[in-house]
């Protein structure tokens, strides 16, 4: 089992590019792109075929801030889905290649953009107002939470406590404000999350409780959860 990540970063920003680094580096030695990836009908060409177009998407919102031009992240609905469709056909090298480019236009995306246009209002893909501040932690979560779906070894017990903490909070909030999430709450030592308000009490690790919130695990006791995302 790998060690666990060596992360100390605290900020979204930080964890943007932690997630980055990490992700990135697990393709620095070969990986079967058409293997299966650990999400259902999703091969890894799959995945970084995604992650090559939320970058793009994100880098989007960061460019509606900068200035102030409205450039959603996506043209319309069915757009990510003809992205994924096409890219996953293209060829191995070009894939890895375009997804380490991708992350670093993001990045310097990032780094560029002036503190007085991070507080401009933008739209996540969901149609959620948010603002351009959120685009690095919505980043971090997808490099983290996909490195781990790659399947190449990275488990969520691997990942840094600075991030799946956040996760957790990000991921309990979501899931406990839909429909036919069971009141529970979350303990993994002095910490808790409530969902749905809060309830019985389900105790595990930071890890283990993140992977099963965002659907990653599905750990036999434990009661069926709202879809994360």
């Amino acid at each position: 089992m790998p060690q666990r990540l060596p992360i100390r970063e605290v900020t979204a920003l930080d964890l943007a590019r932690a997630g980055e680094r990490v992700l990135l580096a697990a393709f620095d030695r070969p990986v079967r792109l058409r293997a299966p990836s650990g999400l259902p009908g999703w091969t890894r060409a799959h995945l970084v075929a995604h992650l090559i177009g939320n970058a793009g998407a994100l880098g989007n919102l960061l460019a509606w801030a900068r200035t102030g031009v409205e450039t959603p992240m996506y043209a319309t609905r069915a757009a990510r889905a003809e992205q994924i469709g096409r890219d996953v056909q293209r060829p191995d090298d070009w894939l890895v290649t375009t997804m380490r480019e991708s992350s670093a236009s993001l990045l310097d995306a990032m780094t560029e953009l002036t503190p007085a246009r991070w507080d401009h209002p933008v739209r996540s893909a969901l149609g959620r107002s948010i603002t351009a501040a959120e685009v690095p932690w919505m980043r971090a979560r997808e490099s983290f939470v996909h490195l781990v779906d790659l399947d190449l070894g990275v488990t969520f017990d691997d990942l840094p406590a600075e991030f799946l903490e956040p996760l957790l909070d990000d991921a309990t909030r979501t899931v406990g404000g839909k429909a036919g999430c069971p009141a529970l709450r979350l303990v993994a030592g002095p910490h808790s999350w409530p969902l749905a308000g809060g309830g019985a009490e389900v105790t595990g690790t930071v890890a283990d409780l993140a992977a099963w919130v965002t659907g990653r695990s599905r750990p036999a006791g434990r009661p069926a959860l709202p879809a994360w995302l």
